[in-house]
């Protein structure tokens, strides 16, 4: 897991007499408390062992938090001090920052806490406030509150630089999935490089054979079953979709992407193979290689989607996404049944940190496209997940925020399904998500949906509020 790199300041009153009368006894030890409770969170703390009073060690401090490259600040307040000197650190850093102090009586704490965060209201810098004790029940509210706004302002950091891959264009008439690259330029400084899919068959053809073959035989060897000889699934095909994937990995790091979109349906499903492996293989955490780290992939050159999986991906520490159609809700029992085209992230077929406990689970069944080839069919593994969606309305982005959880359904409703179905079968979460069914379709904005592991509400609101994009949280 990607930590959060986060800063500590501790201000300290800068008055020699009040000082050494009355704050400096307070302040610091409970600098050290701050370390202390900081530390127990899962984040890097980097934190000077002294109170910063002056403006030279002010700027010391920040100098020394800058070159160690954290990614947020927590302004300590314990006891009174100068708010413009605290708002000084702040600005000088230039970091989400949480601004910090105690509930004591004793220490002014919340005076100095009020003067600075009023400050950074009235300059409009964004902060979260939050005013606790240092030990017992306070410690636990200060990493509530805390723990997601360091997470969703390691995200804003990380984001910021990125390079967007986008392999072909709009896909089946899909106007959601396409984008304005400076208007992401602008919002969440990210670059796009746009590179032709058929870059993808032209190096996929040459791919070293003996890679090829080390990856099918991984795939025959840990799926619970490939089938060949049903409808246009063979080996050759197969062989083929493997090089594509292996030339998609290759691309991506020799253009330095960061996460990326293919366009795939239906130039590549009609004419040469679907892309079913990669979007299988490249947004979970490992392939026929071992382990690796998960590379964003939406499909049908859905930006938006492949902006808001890299989002789920930074937040929740760097996990597998998924990357779904809205496609059926069961209005009687909650439930909403959320394909995809061929292929799911395989680590949520289990989401088992042992790649052959999901891949078990996995099928390998032909495509029902021109183009033959596999996709790759399982039931998403019960459990909590956090749904999202970048979408614009009148040009102005908003992020779709919904938590949920894939369940399983009673045995005759999946048969009803897969009746209903026929030879189309696709990999499907089944989730019930905690939203009004008639609010949501009323306004979801989109055919594609996107959830992580786990739940990151809070992280997402916040990372919203730092990119200036409207959080638009469902509930029931």
């Amino acid at each position: 897991m990607n930590l959060p790199q986060i800063g500590l300041i501790t201000f300290g009153d800068n008055r020699d007499h009040e000082w050494q009368a009355v704050f400096g006894r307070m302040t610091e030890p409970r600098h050290q408390q701050a370390i202390a409770c900081l530390r127990r969170l899962p984040i890097e703390l980097h934190a000077d062992p002294a109170v910063a009073r002056q403006k030279e060690e002010i700027d010391a401090q920040v100098d020394a938090l800058k070159a160690a490259g954290v990614e947020a600040l927590v302004a300590h307040t314990p006891c009174w001090t100068s708010p413009n000197l605290v708002v000084r650190g702040i600005q000088r850093l230039g970091l989400p920052t949480v601004v910090l102090t105690n509930k004591s009586p004793a220490t002014h704490g919340t005076v100095g806490f009020l003067g600075a965060a009023g400050t950074l209201d009235q300059i409009g810098y964004p902060h979260l406030r939050v005013r606790a004790d240092l030990e017992g029940q306070g410690a636990e509210q200060i990493g509530a509150c805390a723990l997601p706004y360091f997470r969703a302002a390691a995200a804003q950091a990380r984001l910021a630089g990125q390079t967007f891959g986008l392999f072909g264009g709009r896909s089946l008439g899909i106007d959601t999935g396409t984008f304005d690259p400076l208007q992401w330029k602008r919002l969440f400084q990210v670059d796009t490089e746009h590179i032709d899919q058929l870059e993808i068959i032209r190096r996929a053809d040459m791919i070293d054979p003996a890679r090829t073959a080390a990856m099918i035989a991984w795939l025959e060897r840990t799926t619970a079953r490939v089938d060949y000889g049903k409808g246009k699934l063979t080996p050759e095909k197969l062989a083929f979709q493997a090089n594509c994937y292996l030339a998609t990995t290759e691309l991506i790091a020799e253009r330095g992407l960061d996460f990326v979109a293919i366009k795939c349906m239906p130039d590549l499903t009609n004419f040469y193979v679907p892309q079913c492996l990669s979007a299988a293989l490249l947004p979970g955490p490992y392939d026929a290689d071992g382990a690796k780290a998960p590379v964003m992939m939406a499909c049908e050159a859905d930006a938006d989607a492949a902006l808001t999986m890299e989002m789920l991906k930074q937040v929740s520490g760097g996990k597998p996404v998924l990357f779904m159609d809205v496609s059926y809700i069961d209005d009687e029992a909650q439930v909403f049944y959320m394909p995809n085209c061929g292929a799911f992230c395989s680590w949520y077929a289990a989401r088992a940190d042992d790649p052959a406990e999901n891949l078990r689970r996995v099928e390998l069944r032909p495509a029902n496209r021109p183009g033959g080839g596999a996709i790759t069919y399982f039931t998403a593994a019960p459990g909590p997940l956090t749904f999202a969606r970048l979408y614009r309305v009148e040009g102005q982005y908003r992020m779709a925020i919904v938590r949920g959880a894939t369940v399983s359904i009673p045995p005759e409703k999946y048969e009803a399904f897969v009746a209903a179905r026929g030879p189309h079968q696709l990999p499907t979460a089944f989730a019930r998500l905690e939203v009004d069914i008639d609010a949501f379709i009323a306004s979801f904005a989109s055919n594609h949906i996107l959830a992580v592991d786990g739940v990151y509400v809070q992280e997402l609101v916040h990372l919203c509020q730092l990119l200036s994009v409207k959080p638009v949280v469902y509930e029931r």
